[in-house]
């Protein structure tokens, strides 16, 4: 049988995507995705680029794997969003909980986190329980694991609750008594108060501390569900590898 010109060209373009090593399910497979939020210290862009303690982390196990992928900042909802219905997407620094923890394949910590509910020291709030901050109005940001938290145990958005996209928000709401106390991760909330000017151990009144959330290794990676197990375990292998040759605590000692 004689082929036309236009299956002979079709034929030797399958022919060269095969020796490639090309698949039509691979081609399909969309591109690794990174996304995070703006968490200084962990993750934060300065001059037109990420960097952070965590994304330090991200970037040395990249390079580690030989693996590029762009990394892109946005409001934590939508990232957090993208992780849970997407495919190959990683997210980070996302606290580890145990409503999360079926929600997304893990790849390992990555940064301490400690949560407080705090106030201002010219307004301080004492509390003994977390059931006494009901009567107070707390600035949380939406999606992320204080106000998860806080709804978990009953708080309501628009009562106890005012959310908000930043975490800079937060702490103007504080100060111009829009709230009366904010959750925040420690790392956070001394970062954005330094930003401002003030000393936080001047300003800032640690009126309960948040131990559900807190821990050396709450802050995590993970990938979406829908994310090949090769590439999850690629990455797990990629950080255990510079946590093992010293890079991981090299990158801590840097910013904590």
């Amino acid at each position: 049988m004689v082929l036309s010109l236009d299956r002979l060209l079709v034929f030797g373009v399958l022919m060269l995507l095969a020796a490639s090593g090309f698949s039509p399910n691979a081609a399909a497979e969309p591109a690794l995705r990174i996304v995070t939020e703006e968490l200084p210290p962990y993750n934060m862009t300065q001059n037109g680029r990420m960097t952070g303690m965590s994304t330090e982390v991200v970037q040395a196990v990249l390079k580690e794997i030989n693996v590029q992928a762009p990394i892109q900042s946005m409001p934590w909802a939508r990232a957090y969003e993208l992780a849970l219905n997407d495919s190959n997407v990683l997210i980070y620094s996302i606290a580890r909980t145990p409503e999360r923890e079926s929600l997304f394949q893990w790849v390992g910590a990555i940064a301490p986190t400690h949560w407080y509910l705090y106030s201002l020291a010219d307004r301080p709030v004492k509390l003994n329980s977390l059931d006494e901050a009901r009567a107070y109005q707390i600035a949380t940001v939406n999606q992320d694991v204080g106000e998860q938290y806080l709804i978990s145990k009953g708080f309501r958005v628009g009562e106890q609750l005012q959310s908000s996209t930043k975490y800079e928000h937060n702490y103007r709401k504080l100060k111009v008594d829009h709230v009366e106390m904010w959750i925040s991760n420690e790392l956070n909330a001394q970062y954005l108060v330094r930003q401002n000017g003030e000393d936080p151990a001047k300003v800032l009144v640690r009126s309960l501390p948040i131990s559900d959330l807190s821990s050396d290794e709450a802050l995590s990676m993970a990938f979406s569900r829908r994310t090949p197990v090769e590439t999850v375990e690629k990455f797990r292998a990629g950080l255990e590898a510079i946590r093992r040759n010293g890079v991981y605590d090299a990158i801590l000692r840097k910013w904590l």
